[in-house]
């Protein structure tokens, strides 16, 4: 099943069921559903019940039209990992890391399809990062072994990890240049686990720049893949439904190209998923 979060015209931010072209509002449907995906995971909402009953007798409206937002717009946690594709780790000039290079995103750096990453004014090193994005749908008992790991995953959603470099860079932590407002796209939509391959391995992932393909590969090419990574995160820390984690990017971003390649206003990124979508964001400047 595919899901998406849009907003309604009072800015509430609604969950839904896609189907085909429309989109049923599952709140709408049965009052007794959550309105957000986050507090449907929470409450062990059977989402896919929900979504089943809400097909039959919901009303629909057709998804070109809505106002989409982050599919989790408050996620209790966002992880993000970095290195995580050879190729990528090589054309930074580093080894293969033993041990996932981990971050954090926080919720007011989100956007949705559709929304515009934000050149900031204080750096035009901006870039793009095609990206996996993993939803968790269960509490993850610390500890959790790496055979046990994937049955605490919801779905899989495309993410753009936009990156203001020289930030980045200014210190050892890279949360800082990961953070700035209107860089972290995240849609349209969710595909539950059960249609897609156990940990999403072996979907082709690309990221184009107004259509120039700059980022090729596959899911299967990642260092430490969704099951490894829930169970080292495991043994340090509780994953909690609603949470998300964001898989890392592969070669062929715009700092690693010579002269690199910077994204500016006018320009638009999508990353295109196998089996799971495309999630596109035009870019603009940040405004005065």
């Amino acid at each position: 099943m595919k899901f998406t979060t849009y907003l309604r015209d009072d800015g509430a931010t609604r969950l839904a069921v896609v189907d085909g072209d429309d989109l049923i509002d599952l709140n709408d449907a049965d009052a007794q559903v959550p309105a957000d995906l986050r507090a449907a995971l929470r409450t062990g909402t059977d989402l896919h019940a929900a979504a089943r009953s809400a097909l039959e007798t919901g009303k629909r409206k057709p998804l070109k039209t809505a106002k989409l937002a982050p599919l989790v717009p408050e996620p209790g946690k966002t992880i993000c990992l970095g290195l995580n594709y050879f190729d990528h780790a090589k054309e930074g000039g580093r080894e293969k890391p033993d041990y996932p290079w981990f971050f954090f995103r926080g919720a007011s750096s989100l956007i949705a399809h559709g929304d515009a990453g934000v050149v900031p004014s204080v750096s035009s090193k901006f870039d793009y990062e095609a990206e996996l994005a993993v939803v968790i749908g269960r509490k993850v008992p610390r500890h959790t072994k790496e055979t046990d790991a994937l049955q605490y995953v919801f779905g899989y959603a495309c993410f753009n990890d936009m990156s203001v470099r020289d930030y980045q860079k200014r210190t050892p932590q890279w949360t800082i240049g990961k953070n700035f407002d209107g860089t972290g796209g995240f849609g349209p939509v969710l595909v539950t686990a059960d249609e897609l391959p156990p940990g999403a391995v072996g979907l082709k992932i690309q990221g184009r720049l107004n259509g120039e393909v700059m980022q090729d590969a596959n899911t299967s090419d990642m260092i430490f893949n969704v099951a490894e990574t829930i169970a080292l995160l495991a043994d340090v820390l509780t994953l909690e439904p609603g949470d998300v984690l964001v898989m890392g990017t592969p070669a062929g971003v715009g700092q690693a190209r010579t002269p690199p390649v910077w994204m500016k206003a006018g320009d638009t990124y999508d990353v295109e998923i196998e089996r799971i979508g495309v999630l596109s964001n035009p870019i603009v400047n940040e405004a005065s």
